[in-house]
């Protein structure tokens, strides 16, 4: 589950991490009361930014300086309710509906600092880089020797060590006036992330860029911006993350998938799939690839799957207007066949499917479950194999 910057500044703040001071406005009114608050604390000049689920908004257009309080309620009119096309929205976009006002910090150094879960090495991994700002992924590919990997033991935790190292690699320790209050700044920003990373579950969490700013007259170190990644698995755990939900900045149809528990991904494709158990959805979809077509979908109804589920499963499936054929491929063990051959009956006779399905069953109860596809009266096609299945999806669609 993903948050919106403003959200992850706040969690920011539980764990003592400096960031710029600011306000989420909706409506002018509110974006003229977060000019009014900095005012109040000093501050002359803003930084009006564009919140959405997707990095890149600078570049969009969905982040502007501006000099004085007229130019920020302008800024504000002309990205609030705007489309923001970035490299990670797709040409499609998202519409902005919130904006974040914040004090402008001019930057005196950039950098780049995250945690990320490291499913290759077992353990959380630290993610730091010498240069930091919107084209870090530009720099991880050209200039490898710019950042740094350090793999945490979940142990022994974070040390010191760790600090220090990259406090040098970083080449703060070359600020020689500042260069005390950089480190004991890195270490509550390291320390901080680290900690919130475990307490909160999260799957990300970074901070790009990470800035030393001019301060009362010192070098200290803050966290210009904020994003935060949850695993989702653990949401149960806590209710107040999962009250920073925005389901408006979801896939409607993943959303709605969710409410039956069921895995869902919308993709690019044309053919829908059906499938129980993650290992056999993606064996589904390379192999529908392997014919010819694209998947519409990734969509594993689990091993437990009600005809409730699976009704809802197909409903989903056949709301995507690309969506030319459904490739139906169960292999039940706990699954049972006949319970997904009424889902799938039920579904067809409740939205009236007009397009080929192509239905594949092997496993418990998969005699009783053909029976009840021939008898149904539906125009299902049934399929002996996952091979044969894929090949007669592909073929019925062309």
């Amino acid at each position: 589950m993903n948050i919106h910057e403003h959200q992850a500044k706040e969690l920011f703040a539980e764990y003592s991490i400096p960031t710029p001071r600011g306000k989420v406005a909706r409506t002018l009114a509110e974006a003229k009361g977060a000019v009014e608050y900095l005012n109040s604390l000093g501050v002359k000049k803003y930084v009006v930014k564009a919140q959405i689920h997707a990095g890149g908004r600078g570049k969009g257009g969905g982040v502007k300086l501006a000099a004085d309080a007229a130019a920020a309620e302008e800024h504000f009119n002309n990205i609030m309710g705007m489309t923001l096309v970035t490299h990670q929205t797709g040409p499609v976009g998202k519409e902005v509906k919130r904006v974040w006002v914040e004090e402008a910090t001019p930057p005196l150094q950039e950098m780049y600092l995250s945690f990320v879960l490291d499913r290759a090495n077992d353990c959380v991994s630290c993610l730091v880089a010498s240069e930091g700002g919107m084209d870090i992924e530009e720099l991880a590919e050209e200039s490898p020797e710019k950042m740094l990997k350090m793999p945490i033991n979940f142990s022994s935790g974070w040390q010191p060590f760790h600090t220090r190292k990259i406090f040098y690699f970083l080449g703060l320790d070359k600020n020689k006036e500042f260069s005390k209050i950089l480190f004991k700044d890195l270490s509550v920003i390291l320390s901080g992330l680290y900690t919130a990373f475990l307490h909160k579950d999260c799957s990300l969490i970074e901070i790009n860029p990470l800035a030393a700013i001019e301060r009362d007259g010192q070098h200290r170190l803050i966290a210009m911006d904020a994003k935060v990644n949850f695993d989702s698995n653990a949401l149960a755990k806590h209710k107040d993350i999962l009250a920073m939900r925005d389901l408006s900045e979801e896939d409607p149809a993943e959303v709605e998938a969710s409410k039956y528990d069921l895995n869902f991904i919308a993709l690019d494709g044309t053919i829908g799939c059906m499938v129980n158990g993650a290992g056999l959805a993606m064996a589904t979809m390379d192999i529908v690839k392997f014919y010819g077509a694209e998947p519409a979908n990734f969509l594993d109804v689990g091993g437990g799957a009600t005809t409730e589920k699976v009704t809802a499963a197909l409903k989903i499936i056949l709301k995507d207007p690309k969506v030319k054929g459904i490739f139906v491929n169960i292999f039940g063990g706990i699954m049972k066949c006949d319970v997904i051959a009424e889902g799938v009956i039920q579904a067809a006779k409740d939205v009236g499917i007009k397009m080929p399905l192509v239905v594949r069953l092997e496993g418990t109860n998969v005699a009783k479950g053909k029976e009840l596809l021939k008898n149904s009266g539906l125009a299902i096609i049934t399929a002996e194999s996952m091979s044969d299945g894929a090949q007669k999806i592909v073929e019925a669609t062309r």
